[in-house]
């Protein structure tokens, strides 16, 4: 009883404790033994298929020079219609396909060009011409179709969706001639409409730039001779019947050099002039073979310009309405009806107007009613009647 307690008991077996230390460290030893086997056997493997994978893989396509395929392949060989390269396709015998490119046989020299989008321009460039469709003249820089055939009606145009349905072009026209009247045409008409620049204006390359980033299609407006010439003067440097056709190419190349980046000229009066062959005719044939389009405005029934772009093969468009002869809103918004009773029976039609405040608020205003009605405004460049388009 004197004893602390426990310290009565007799001698007994003194309990040992168990390693668990050497045996966590005996089982990472036979981890890691395990992992290198496991990883040398691994590696073997994959060094014994590397050669077959290797058997596998598709030859790289031989030159021009190599010799064609054997009777037991069949081959197919095209040419590709934008760069002209020679397209190759060999089937061999376990059913791979090689593809082989080689240049074709072209003349002269030079790299191959390669337009990828032909028709129309990138927005971010819109301001900015091409210069390979430019040629320099004592009238400044003068539009010409490109070395691989690319024109700037082209260039130059507003692409549009290439639907079925019921289109209208609309020009509005003396652009350059207002500053203040310029400025809120650009700024308020919808960018499908068409802009024509005339000749005579002012800041006309600055206007352009502003037109084309904002999307617009333009075109530039030459002077001719109207029936009451000269009490009734378009201005200076008109096309008139009475000077040679060296004089009249003059006067048109001075009015083409005053801006570029346009798609085709359109006439300012000029009723006596488009009535007379002889004198519109080498007018014309200058204006295709610049690679451009050519819109006669609708004013005079007498006008000649259809039959011979027909026979000349220049692109070519005639305006079906004059929408603002009556000059007040409501009068045009009716003329902008008729343009669309005339392009449901027909599927498209182009109506032409001027840079007055009245003209641009009821075409801002029918433009956005006409899209809700399913049709669709494009640039005058989609109606031309272009020879070169099947």
């Amino acid at each position: 009883m004197h004893a602390p307690l426990g310290q009565n008991r007799g001698p007994g077996r003194r309990r040992r404790s168990i390693p668990f230390g050497r045996i966590l460290g005996g089982v990472c030893l036979i981890a890691i033994a395990g992992f290198s086997l496991y990883s040398a056997l691994v590696r073997d493997d994959l060094q014994k298929t590397r050669p077959i994978e290797t058997a596998k893989k598709e030859d790289p396509a031989p030159p021009a020079e190599t010799k064609p395929a054997p009777n037991s392949q069949s081959s197919l060989t095209q040419v590709d219609p934008q760069s002209g390269a020679n397209t190759s396709r060999v089937v061999t015998g376990d059913g791979s396909v090689v593809t082989m490119f080689s240049p074709s046989n072209r003349d002269g020299s030079g790299p191959v060009i390669i337009n990828a989008n032909r028709i129309g321009q990138d927005p971010r460039m819109a301001a900015t011409p091409n210069d390979s469709l430019l040629e320099d003249s004592p009238f400044g820089k003068l539009p010409i179709t490109g070395p691989d055939g690319l024109r700037p009606m082209d260039q130059y145009a507003r692409p549009w969706s290439g639907a079925r349905g019921v289109r209208i072009a609309i020009v509005v026209s003396g652009l350059g001639l207002s500053q203040t009247g310029t400025q809120r045409a650009i700024e308020k008409l919808p960018e499908e409409i068409t802009l024509a620049f005339a000749a005579s204006g002012n800041s006309l390359q600055r206007w352009m730039q502003d037109a084309r980033r904002g999307g617009h299609e333009i075109l530039i407006q030459v002077p001719f001779e109207p029936f009451d010439y000269p009490s009734n003067n378009p201005g200076a440097d008109t096309l008139l019947t009475s000077l040679s056709a060296a004089k009249n190419i003059d006067n048109l190349h001075k009015a083409m050099g005053k801006i570029t980046n346009y798609t085709g000229v359109m006439n300012y009066l000029g009723g006596k002039f488009l009535a007379n062959p002889g004198a519109m005719e080498p007018v014309l044939r200058d204006i295709g073979k610049r690679g451009l389009l050519f819109l006669d405005d609708g004013s005079s029934a007498q006008s000649k310009s259809g039959m011979l772009a027909k026979t000349l093969a220049v692109p070519h468009a005639f305006a079906d309405v004059q929408l603002d002869a009556e000059l007040q809103q409501d009068a045009i918004m009716k003329k902008l009806d008729e343009l669309e009773r005339i392009a449901r029976r027909n599927g498209s039609a182009i109506g032409v107007a001027s840079a007055f405040d009245e003209s641009v608020d009821a075409i801002s205003k029918w433009s956005e009613e006409a899209a809700m009605r399913g049709i669709e405004i494009v640039a005058v460049s989609a109606l031309a009647d272009d020879p070169k388009q099947p």
